[in-house]
């Protein structure tokens, strides 16, 4: 079967520098099969939303759920469940994140120019 993803991004790939960043070698996903995380090509959508259910029940488990979002979000990963959440819901935290920091910004130039 093949996946829509590059074969690189097929399974939550190790951060470059593994001293650094050893948070996924606890990963409850590691022992789990990689399709399990990846959509296959042309996946119907029940079967899309079977899989993904069965990931996030992984994730929720994995004692590294948190470093593993935070490492999805910040590379941003294009593909996959990681840290229990879809691409499509990664895209909506950044997004979230992106209209939250542009309020800070807004309201400290706001209160610059009130004490200014």
């Amino acid at each position: 079967m093949e996946s829509s993803a590059p074969a690189a991004a097929r399974r939550p790939a190790a951060p470059p520098d593994l001293d650094d960043s050893p948070w996924h070698t606890g990963a409850a996903c590691r022992s789990d099969e990689a399709g399990l995380f990846f959509a296959p090509s042309k996946e119907p959508t029940a079967a899309r939303l079977s899989r993904e259910e069965q990931a996030k029940r992984v994730c929720a488990r994995c004692p590294v759920l948190l470093e593993c979002r935070e490492h999805a979000l910040a590379q941003p990963e294009p593909y996959g469940v990681w840290g229990g959440l879809t691409a499509a819901e990664r895209r909506v935290v950044l997004a979230r994140r992106r209209r939250r920091e542009a309020e800070i910004r807004d309201a400290r130039r706001l209160s610059t120019r009130i004490a200014g």
